[in-house]
This record gives structure tokens, sequence and C-alpha cells, in this order.
């Protein structure tokens, strides 16, 4: 082959590496996206980033190809953003949705850290343009109600364990032959509504805590069903 020859080979070969590393460029290049052009990226073209949205904001997660990838545990996730769906556990249909309307705000508060950790595990990939950033990339209004309803949760779940941290919880134990047991070192295991998960959840749980004996005539403590007055320990079913 002629000098001449080769060197125009070399150059043409030389145009198309710089092409495909400026395509690769513009891929990872922090960028504003349109929720069809995302889903382009969801692992089914290898030659392709896996991408995936959180609350409007897009993350690379190419190197956890065997978790967002076809067949992996989170593909239901990749070329999307179905923020509901990392605390609703719904994973089809309307489930895949970034829509939070009837979170709590401790389930807000669990999707913002969902997304701190995408900011610290991943590459940021660029916004979203619709429900969480403008068409130049500025936060919407419902993104900042998002945030801070999700700062509303953290603070009362601090509060809770603020207020949980007074009384100790019981000890427990579980096991398929002998089934539950709680029992407490010092105090007696009742039964105590957690009213802040009114506010984080929407929903009252309750929770075993340990009481001394001068505190069992306190309002709203339940006796374990089946055990005595005054045990330490109780079966649970």
């Amino acid at each position: 082959m002629a000098l001449g020859a080769r060197l125009l080979l070399g150059l043409a070969l030389l145009a198309a590496l710089i092409a495909v590393l400026l395509q690769l460029y513009h891929l990872r290049k922090p960028r504003l996206w349109t929720l069809e052009e995302l889903s382009i990226y969801n692992g089914t073209d290898e030659g392709l980033p896996i991408l995936l949205g959180i609350l409007g904001s897009v993350f690379d997660v190419t190197k956890g190809r065997s978790h967002y990838g076809p067949g992996g545990g989170y593909h239901h996730f990749s070329g999307r953003d179905a923020s509901r769906a990392f605390v609703s556990g719904n994973f089809t249909g309307d489930g895949l949705t970034d829509s939070l309307k009837g979170l709590s705000s401790m389930e807000v508060n669990s999707i913002v850290d969902w997304r701190k950790f995408y900011f610290e595990r991943y590459t940021f990939n660029g916004k979203i343009v619709g429900r969480y950033y403008d068409s130049q990339g500025n936060p919407t209004k419902y993104l900042r109600g998002v945030e801070i309803k999700a700062k509303r949760g953290a603070q009362l779940l601090e509060k809770q364990k603020s207020e949980e941290a007074k009384i100790p919880s019981c000890n427990s134990k579980w096991s398929q032959q002998d089934g539950g047991e709680v029992w407490c070192d010092t105090g007696y295991p009742r039964l105590v509504r957690r009213p802040g998960d009114i506010a984080l959840t929407g929903q009252v749980s309750q929770r075993c805590a340990c009481f001394l004996e001068d505190e069992l005539g306190r309002p709203g403590l339940v006796v374990y069903q089946g055990c005595d007055h005054l045990s330490t320990s109780c079966k649970v079913k």
C-alpha cells in the first residue's frame, strides 16, 4: 500500500475513533433528558450505557449491569424515573412512576436518601425535563415541595428516635420451631403505640418497650395476650 493511502486510512481510523469518543462524552456529560430519550438506555442494548432516574436526576449505573441489566433484580428501574417504586415495592404498571402523590413524609425522605446513595455511588448524568426540572434544568415547585416534605420526615424520625430512647425496647427472638418471644432485662414488656408514625407513615404501629412496675399504670400500655401482668418475658404469636 502506498504511503499516501496508508496515511489516509490512518486519518480515517483516527476520525472514527474521535467520533466514538465524542459520542461517549456526550452520553456521559450531564445534560437535560426527556423520558422518551431516557427509555432507550434500559440495558437491552449492550452498546449503550444503562441509565436510571430518581427525583428527576439521571445516573449512569452501567457498572452495575448485572443488577440493572435485563434479568437483574433492579432492571425495572433502568431507562425510567420510577421514584415511587423505591418505597412502594410496586414494580409493575402504574407503580413505575415518578409521582409521589399520597406518600408519607418518611417515605419521601427514604426516596431522597436513595437519591443521595446514587450521587455517592454512581455518575450523575443530567436531569429529566418534566415533574422535577423545567426546560432550563431548574428545580420545579414540585421538587422543592418534595425536599421540604423529606426534611420534615427526617426531623420527625429523629424526634421519634429521641423519645423512644428514653424507654428501652424489649429484647426479642424468633424461631420457626418456638415462635417469637420478647423479654426485658429490667422491667416488664408492654406494647405501646408509636404516635409519631401517623405523621411519618400515615399509620399507627406498636413497639415493645420495657416499663418499671410503678410505670405500668400509664395509659395506653397493652399486656401481651396470654402473658402474666408481672412476667418479664412473653410469648408472641
